[in-house]
């Protein structure tokens, strides 16, 4: 789950399974490339894009909110940044042929490589300021979005201007490793481990291009801990029978392993439900973090809307699409603009820890930005899918 309550993502960690094993972070892994070429590209032609009229207020919203160093609050006005959402971000820009927008959130994390990726343990930061400053944790989650965004870019402009900072993130993201094949969460500020978090883990596998020892690891990991083979379905907390399992691992699973069970679609109901949207009082239907089914998690919707478009499941997609466009909200800065909120309500997010302020209340640039991949017809954990997995390492696929 992501990754903007970062109050609550602290409790659901602690209490996810932990490796005592020691990793450490080597810099000399990428130091010898950091005088690689940079290779300057100018903005691709424009495309034609034919968006409805509420996903060109979403797009407005999006594009509009990118600040001077390249950054993007995770909503208005919040002075929070979140390197998912700017990784999010970046690979709508690029799908919108903002191939500048998008360099200028590489830039900035590019500019960070020696003086923060490259120190102490490594990894980029999950959270900063809207200045860039005062960043806290390197969850490996977020920074595998980075890499997933850097590989988007590097296949749309047939440059390899970033080449550093991706193996920097490719090479951060294998030594987290264990000799299970999990790969631990990354460190808090305090150094301690982040646990292992399936969905993190599977996110890595699909970052990392290519298929070998690492995505074979990793599968025999997730076969052996966090493989419910009666249900087919990832589990997310083992420890936990009432939060077991989570949505986000069904919509993402379906998009990371090409041949997944069918089952990991039709089961999404378990977290379906009907709730009263906070800002206009319209009954909307979309689906919860867990099965306590207490909010609609939207950017977690829209999720499950580009998992249902990939799977050409027309009906199901276009009363998704219905039910998030009821729960638009309009920009406080900018005219003729909105964007969706991050839940239709107020509660609890994965587990029983409760949201934040307003995530009811304002715009938020996961849910957006997942909506208008849906709009694109977009889903971008398709190029990393196509890694020729062995049949024998097909775990789900075995009786």
């Amino acid at each position: 789950m992501h990754k903007f309550y970062f109050i609550t993502t602290l409790i659901v960690l602690g209490l996810s399974s932990c490796s005592k094993e020691e990793i450490i972070f080597e810099e000399s892994s990428v130091t010898d490339e950091l005088n690689a070429e940079i290779i300057p590209i100018e903005d691709s032609t424009p495309i034609s894009i034919n968006l409805s009229t509420a996903a060109t207020k979403t797009s407005t919203w999006v594009t509009n909110m990118q600040q001077t160093n390249g950054l993007l609050e995770s909503s208005e006005n919040s002075d929070f940044v979140s390197l998912y959402d700017n990784s999010l971000t970046a690979l709508v820009y690029l799908k919108l042929g903002k191939i500048t927008q998008a360099e200028k959130i590489f830039d900035f994390f590019n500019s960070k490589l020696h003086i923060e990726f490259l120190q102490g343990s490594g990894g980029f930061y999950q959270f900063r300021n809207s200045n860039g400053e005062e960043g806290s944790r390197t969850w490996m989650g977020d920074n595998a979005w980075l890499l997933i965004a850097l590989n988007h870019y590097h296949n749309i402009t047939k440059t390899q201007k970033y080449s550093t900072m991706a193996a920097a993130i490719e090479n951060w993201l294998r030594s987290l490793q264990l000799e299970d094949g999990g790969l631990i969460g990354g460190y808090n500020e305090d150094g301690s481990q982040i646990p292992k978090v399936t969905e993190g883990i599977i996110t890595a596998y699909n970052a990392v291009q290519g298929y070998d020892s690492f995505h074979s690891n990793i599968l025999t990991y997730l076969k052996n801990n966090r493989w419910d083979s009666e249900e087919k379905l990832l589990i997310a907390w083992p420890e936990n029978e009432d939060y077991k399992y989570a949505l986000d691992l069904h919509s993402l699973s379906a998009g990371i392993f090409p041949d997944f069970p069918t089952e990991v679609l039709t089961k999404i109901d378990r977290y379906k439900t009907t709730q009263i949207n906070t800002t206009n009082g319209e009954e909307v239907t979309g689906y919860s973090f867990d099965e306590d089914k207490d909010v609609i998690w939207l950017e977690g919707t829209a999720q499950v809307l580009v998992a249902y478009q990939q799977a050409n499941k027309k009906a199901e997609a276009a009363l998704l699409i219905n039910n998030l466009e009821k729960t638009f909200i309009n920009s406080a800065s900018l005219s003729n603009a909105q964007g969706i909120p991050y839940t239709t309500n107020y509660g609890t997010t994965y587990g029983a820890g409760l949201l934040w302020d307003h995530a009811d209340l304002t715009p938020a640039i996961s849910s957006s930005v997942w909506y208008l991949f849906a709009q694109l017809e977009f889903n971008p954990l398709t190029l990393g899918n196509n890694k020729n997995i062995p049949d024998s390492d097909k775990f789900w696929n075995v009786n």
